[in-house]
């Protein structure tokens, strides 16, 4: 459990991605990627999916009420890297620092299990997660594991090793 600086009521914690909050929240955000991109430009993972122990996924927690989610895929690939999925904080606490917490948890986690690199997907109408992203050190690469070229994506990544 992590306590959110100048957010004394904010805690981060491991979510069950199953639990109506987080179904809530993943609602959420498949509406606004449904807003933004067509279906196929969408690389949604569904609760079910976050579940799997190879995931980790963390929610910023308003006296318990879970507000904005995250998790990570790792891959034993080489080298192993995790996979930042489903980032996404409801309007209303957006601007507190809170994806940049809930990014932070999610790397210590990849850092803890042997992943010196995490990486990830964006859509290119998403400039605040983008530059959220490039002040966090990602940087940008070609399409990796499954995903295709699409110029609605743009595909990042940061060494662990660097940090």
């Amino acid at each position: 459990m992590i306590a959110a600086h100048n957010m004394p009521n904010i805690v981060i914690d491991r979510l069950d991605p199953c639990s109506a909050d987080a179904r809530a929240l993943l609602a959420a955000s498949d509406e606004l990627m449904a807003t933004l991109y067509p279906a196929e430009s969408n690389h949604l993972v569904p609760a079910e999916e976050l579940g799997r122990p190879e995931f980790l996924f963390l929610g910023a927690f308003d006296e318990g009420r879970a507000v904005a989610s995250a998790g990570i895929r790792l891959y034993a690939a080489k080298p192993p890297y995790g996979e930042i999925k489903r980032l996404f904080v409801l309007e209303a606490y957006r601007g507190r620092g809170l994806s940049k917490k809930l990014m932070t948890g999610l790397e210590h986690y990849a850092g803890q299990n042997s992943c010196l690199l995490t990486r990830l997907e964006v859509g290119v109408h998403q400039p605040e997660a983008i530059n959220l992203y490039r002040q966090l050190g990602y940087v940008e690469r070609p399409p990796f594991g499954e995903y295709k070229p699409d110029p609605l994506s743009l595909f990042m990544e940061k060494s662990l090793s660097d940090a």
